[in-house]
């Protein structure tokens, strides 16, 4: 039955990306905030879907630390699944990827439409100092913006070196710094196709402040909360 209900989700992930590509292209004119309800429709109903077919649902705790003002997310990187929650849990987005992903028919017309701050992890510090530059933009301009520090999916019980990337951003910008933890690696592995049934834990960390505090003052903080957050989480299971 796992097997079953996960085609069932794949097919309508794929179909609805379609429609929900459509959709995007023709809110391109309106404003930002408008494509950006368009396109991550895409995210609530994958969200959804996935509840319906996969019997797989998430509860949040910590919304009330999500400042007013547009900030950076610091999140585990465990599943393609978190991608699609932030989407659901913070306001207008966008996201620090590989420059690749842009390459994508139709995912990558999508994402190109959200001012997504793409890179090239080989140039060193040509794509550092893009990140600082774009990514300063992205807050001005009241999108936040969503880092995964560890920069690839790593497995539950795993932790990667968190890069520096995002808190040289949050140093030189003085935005704010919200982690966010979770354990849908558990659910929705990071390699695999199989869905399993159950409730993905998501927990919003209090706001760390990024004024008056070094890149690795802040990287070390959100890691800290991070990885501490992650293994009360999965201990629950």
């Amino acid at each position: 039955m796992l097997i079953v209900r996960s085609l069932f989700f794949w097919i309508g992930l794929v179909v609805s990306l379609l429609f929900f590509i459509v959709a995007g292209l023709l809110a391109f004119p309106f404003s930002a905030q408008i494509r950006f309800r368009v396109l991550s429709g895409w995210a609530r109903f994958c969200l959804f879907w996935m509840r319906v077919t996969c019997k797989l649902d998430y509860v949040v705790e910590g919304r009330e630390n999500i400042p007013d003002e547009a900030g950076i997310v610091f999140c585990k990187h465990q599943s393609n699944w978190d991608s699609l929650v932030l989407q659901d849990i913070f306001p207008m987005q966008t996201w620090v990827l590989k420059r690749t992903l842009l390459w994508i028919p139709f995912l990558g017309w999508g994402l190109s439409m959200l001012k997504p701050v793409a890179i090239d992890r080989s140039a060193g510090r040509q794509a550092l100092n893009q990140l600082v530059e774009q990514g300063t933009e992205r807050l001005k301009e009241g999108r936040w913006m969503i880092i995964f520090p560890e920069g690839t999916r790593i497995a539950p019980g795993e932790k990667g070196k968190y890069h520096i990337g995002g808190s040289i951003l949050a140093q030189k910008s003085g935005a704010p710094v919200v982690p966010v933890a979770h354990n849908a690696g558990e659910f929705w592995p990071r390699r695999g196709l199989i869905l399993k049934p159950g409730t993905i834990q998501v927990s919003v960390g209090p706001v760390i402040e990024s004024k008056d505090r070094s890149a690795s003052e802040i990287n070390k903080l959100a890691e800290t909360w991070i990885e501490g957050k992650v293994e009360e989480i999965s201990g629950r299971n």
